[in-house]
């Protein structure tokens, strides 16, 4: 199988690129945020490749680090979500973008890739969110927090002080990851207020 090619860009098309490596041409499908940062045809480009073979078809997927060919796999391991929606979620959203988002349980995040409904993003979640930690240096005090939160076990200050940072417009995943470490440096007595303000001054740092 091929597992990464190192060319010269020939040509490039809405979801794909054809590499010339030594003179023979691969057609490579990317997410499209990939196809617009390589660089102009006849400049040099190196991708990780993801090979799959079916009865009727070989085809070749690319990418610009070996995470987000990972990342590719294990989403194809959802149910209902193919190579088409794996490449759209990675063409709007970023390695680590993706492994947050599925921890901190983001579904509109989720959903902003093409092709991904509400019920979609629920499966992405639910399947691979234990998973996502190690796919992309997830904040664990953070995922305890949004977790907590979520399932109504966070004390009344924790869940206050989240609800009011995602209300001035921060994600789920920021506004956790502030409280989680306004939290850890108060303690745990401190008021809604004061790791509201305390959220503000890590996200502002």
């Amino acid at each position: 199988m091929i597992g990464k090619l190192k060319g010269t860009v020939d040509s490039l098309a809405e979801d794909h690129l054809i590499l010339d490596v030594h003179g023979v041409g691969y057609q490579v499908f990317c997410p499209a945020r990939i196809l617009q940062g390589l660089p102009s045809a006849g400049e040099a480009a190196i991708l990780f490749i993801e090979t799959i073979v079916r009865e009727d078809l070989i085809r070749l997927y690319g990418f610009a680090s070996e995470a987000e060919r990972e990342w590719f796999r294990l989403l194809m391991t959802v149910q209902g979500v193919g190579a088409k929606v794996a490449l759209g979620l990675l063409g709007v959203l970023k390695a680590p973008e993706i492994a947050n988002a599925i921890a901190f349980g983001d579904k509109a995040m989720i959903s902003r890739a093409p092709g991904v409904g509400k019920r979609v993003a629920e499966r992405i979640i639910a399947e691979l969110k234990d998973k996502a930690p190690a796919f992309g240096g997830v904040d664990e005090a953070a995922v305890t927090v949004a977790r907590g939160v979520e399932a109504g076990v966070a004390g009344n200050g924790v869940r206050d002080a989240v609800s009011a940072l995602v209300n001035l417009g921060y994600s789920q995943a920021q506004a956790s990851g502030a409280v989680a470490r306004a939290s850890a440096s108060a303690g745990e007595a401190a008021t809604t207020e004061t790791l509201i303000r305390l959220g503000l001054k890590e996200l502002a740092s």
